[in-house]
């Protein structure tokens, strides 16, 4: 059974054909929609904008293992470990979300105080 603990092991995964033919099912079956804000009531879906900067495609949406790769390399291609999630949800799960609003200073001039 293989195993994707290193950097290279994982990429070696990503880049496979196996997984970017099953992402895409898995993206059909969750019609292009996050599970997770789904399941707050919100709708996030892909819009299929386009970055002049990256020269691609904007990334919305990607596909998530419920179990981690790492811990269970088994359920790596399982369709049932694997949902679709926006790129704010997937990063909070990992840790790697900021609230970018929470940094906003308020305004000097603040009318509640007249």
């Amino acid at each position: 059974m293989a195993e994707y603990k290193t950097k290279e092991q994982k990429r070696k995964f990503y880049d496979s054909k196996a997984w970017k033919l099953l992402r895409e099912e898995i993206k059909k079956r969750d019609n292009y929609e996050c599970q997770e804000c789904k399941r707050q009531g919100r709708v996030t879906i892909d819009t299929n904008e386009y970055s002049e900067s990256a020269k691609r495609k904007k990334i919305m949406l990607v596909v998530d293992h419920i179990k981690e790769i790492e811990d269970y390399p088994e359920l790596a291609l399982e369709e049932d470990n694997l949902e679709t999630k926006c790129v704010n949800c997937h990063n909070k799960k990992h840790g790697r979300y900021v609230d970018y609003s929470l940094w906003r200073k308020s305004t000097k001039w603040n009318d509640e105080w007249w």
